[in-house]
């Protein structure tokens, strides 16, 4: 298996050339995964990400903290790649300025670098205080089950960053502590940063700018008053 994404094959040679270290990152990764590493994206002297399987999350936190001595948990979250169903209508304002404007069907589900085949991925950053390098791990998150493995046991950083993933976008943690919700009440029904959620207060107040805006004290308007 190819841990290189075909958008990532041309610039794989120049990188290995001109960034050992994080190069050096990603075959310690594919040694102690091996078919768990999916795909990568090197920028060489700027940055690294390293999609790996669902299966292999618990051991990438683990081989990230051990092997590659990324002893600094610096987030974990979720993407929802899926294009929002509800277009500008979260911008009612705009949209009866725009009522002439043809609606556009979604765009599809796309990802970002080093790829993806579900709706939802997690996406994590270990750093290396020592070397000053960092990695970003991304996954796939099963449609069918939307769980994960937890990292609290690599690090205990991971705790609230998994309990705000599950409240806001409903993934579980098998082997997290205690998977409870941080900011919402709980008879709160949904999850607020899925791009499927409506914000249905937004589509009575508009977003903040789109209103119209006083002038400033002073000014004069078009009729020539102030």
């Amino acid at each position: 298996m190819s841990h290189l994404s075909s958008t990532d094959t041309d610039e794989a040679g120049d990188a290995a050339a001109t960034d050992e270290l994080r190069t050096g990152l990603v075959e310690g990764l594919v040694n102690e995964l091996q078919d768990g590493v999916v795909a990568s994206h090197l920028l060489p002297g700027r940055d690294l990400w390293v999609r790996v399987t669902a299966e292999a999350w618990d051991a990438a936190g683990r081989v990230g903290r051990d092997v590659l001595r990324c002893s600094y948990f610096c987030y974990l979250s979720v993407i929802d790649w899926l294009p929002s169903p509800f277009g500008r209508s979260m911008d009612s304002s705009v949209d009866n300025i725009l009522e002439h404007v043809a609606a556009k069907d979604p765009e599809p589900m796309t990802h970002g670098v080093t790829g993806g085949e579900t709706r939802f991925q997690l996406l994590a950053r270990l750093y290396d205080v020592e070397r000053h390098v960092g990695v970003n791990f991304k996954a796939d998150v099963p449609d069918d089950t939307l769980t994960m493995a937890t990292w609290t046991k690599h690090f205990g950083g991971a705790n609230w960053h998994e309990r705000e993933a599950f409240e806001m976008f409903g993934i579980t943690f098998a082997g997290h502590p205690s998977l409870r919700k941080l900011y919402l009440p709980g008879d709160f029904e949904g999850y607020p940063l899925r791009k499927d959620f409506p914000l249905l207060s937004r589509m009575v107040r508009p977003w903040p700018g789109i209103v119209d805006v006083e002038g400033m004290p002073g000014v004069a308007d078009d009729d020539g008053g102030e």
